[in-house]
């Protein structure tokens, strides 16, 4: 049960942090750490498609807060194996208010589906619904595009309501894939002459395509990959290719953020205390995301440098050893771009570009909290 502890800071500091993070999440739409199915709801309830598809069966679990957790020290106990992240369930008591706190489950910790099926009141389809936990609980973050493929590929077509994605945004990265592969598809169809044009575009259609199918066929042959490894690498990259192209824009917004973050007005009185605390906080974030920033450049290099050897030696061996590691990598990439990303969303949804940056001391809590809570960056004692 979430803790409702809203007064010393460190004598509470786990279970206030918590409570802090939910209050901030009801001020906030669905971001790459959290998936706000209430926010969902109270937009898109009266929609045919929210009843006809909902993400979840049992109406309580398709109105709780879906969030990304990186595995806190006071949380290690409740896992029989060591863990970075876990998803996060929390059902709130009162929908309405979630300062009044709620239950919080973490996927994996001992007991979980009992504890899941009995906060829900054990109605709906539990079976299915704890399969589709497990498939989010699987992926590094809640990014949509690659939220809503990994959901597909596995039989479950949830309404377009639950996944922020645009059609303009799908189109922008299909054209990103187009430009960043393009020399790969030269080199594959380098023979075909004119018809080479229509195997590269069927080639970028089939790498963003839920399944893998007959047409990559040539660079499964090319590669030497079977089976679940083909498959598993191929979504992989898929999921390189969105994040490279995401970050070209997060990129100059984190910038932004940063250096609002050191800006922002903190108003009304605070003990001594917390008044460190918010200063701290605000250089461990600027530090964090920086550290996340050089860690994520650290990754996509392995990608570029395996791809870069592809196209210029026309050597496969080193990308099908990327492809090969690929999934363990992207796990790793993707929890820390989910994490700043957040920061990015929730920022600019809280603050818009050109806007008064000021805050209540309880809100500016909420915030760092919040953010810190994603990050690799370790609270103090």
């Amino acid at each position: 049960m979430l803790a409702t502890a809203r007064h010393k800071l460190k004598p509470a500091r786990a279970s206030d942090r918590v409570t802090r993070s939910l209050r901030a999440l009801e001020r906030t739409a669905s971001t790459s750490r959290v998936l706000n199915l209430i926010a969902i709801e109270a937009e898109s309830g009266h929609r045919p498609e929210h009843f006809q598809a909902p993400l979840f069966k049992n109406r309580v679990l398709n109105t709780a807060l879906i969030v990304k957790h990186r595995v806190r020290h006071d949380d290690i106990y409740l896992f029989e194996e060591a863990r970075a992240t876990t998803t996060k369930v929390i059902i709130p008591f009162d929908r309405r208010d979630l300062a009044l706190g709620g239950q919080s489950i973490l996927v994996g910790q001992r007991g979980w589906t009992d504890l899941l099926i009995n906060a829900c009141n054990g109605a709906g389809e539990s079976d299915r619904d704890l399969s589709v936990l497990r498939m989010i609980d699987s992926l590094p973050s809640l990014d949509p595009f690659l939220l809503r493929e990994h959901l597909r590929r596995h039989g479950v077509f949830a309404a377009p309501c639950y996944f922020a994605l645009s059609p303009a945004d799908v189109d922008a990265m299909q054209g990103f894939v187009a430009v960043e592969i393009a020399r790969l598809i030269a080199l594959a169809y380098r023979d075909m002459g004119g018809s080479g044009a229509i195997h590269a575009t069927r080639m970028v259609e089939a790498l963003l395509a839920t399944d893998v199918d007959e047409r990559l066929e040539p660079l499964r042959a090319t590669l030497i990959l079977e089976g679940d490894s083909f498959k598993e690498g191929v979504f992989s990259w898929k999921g390189f290719l969105y994040y490279k192209w995401m970050l070209e824009t997060l990129w100059p917004r984190l910038a932004e953020v940063g250096a609002e973050i050191g800006r922002l007005a903190i108003s009304g009185p605070r003990d001594p205390e917390t008044g460190r605390y918010l200063e701290e906080a605000r250089r461990r974030l600027q530090t964090g995301v920086l550290v996340e920033r050089n860690a994520i450049l650290r990754t996509l290099k392995v990608y570029n440098d395996a791809f870069e050897h592809l196209v210029e030696n026309s050597d496969a061996r080193v990308f099908r050893e990327f492809l090969l590691r690929a999934p363990e990598l992207f796990l790793s990439l993707g929890e820390r771009v989910g994490a700043i990303s957040h920061i990015s969303s929730y920022w600019r949804y809280r603050y818009p570009a050109g806007g008064t940056l000021t805050a209540s001391v309880e809100e500016a809590l909420d915030i760092f909290m919040d953010f810190e809570a994603g990050l690799a960056v370790p609270l103090p004692d």
